[in-house]
């Protein structure tokens, strides 16, 4: 059980860090909402399966099985509720390519 919890630990920290470097990457709220949310969800989940099987008491487990609902079931009504608000402030969502980082500078002596 104790292996099984630290593989869930890993596991959850990983998802966590996959969020933050999505979170940090993609180009606009929308895309960016999509990759908080599904890995932090994932991350909480993982971490509280892993937080049950490390309690040692049936009552305990029980309390953190509450918390795993409780963040299943707000977890996207948040994420949903962000974007429904970006949407409606008329944050378009990104369509295109990247920008490049430095664009050369075009001559304009004509």
């Amino acid at each position: 059980m104790t292996i099984l919890a630290h593989i869930g630990l890993v596991a959850g920290i990983f998802f966590a860090l996959l969020g933050v470097v999505g979170t940090l990457r993609f180009p606009d709220v929308y895309t960016r909402l999509q990759a908080s949310s599904k890995c932090s969800t994932t991350a909480l989940l993982v971490l509280y399966v892993a937080a049950m099987l490390l309690a040692g008491d049936l009552r305990m487990a029980v309390r953190i099985f509450a918390l795993l609902l409780f963040t299943l079931v707000t977890a996207p009504l948040g994420s949903h509720a962000i974007g429904r608000s970006a949407y409606e402030c008329g944050i378009l969502p990104w369509r295109g390519k990247r920008e490049p980082r430095s664009q050369p500078m075009e001559n304009s002596e004509s």
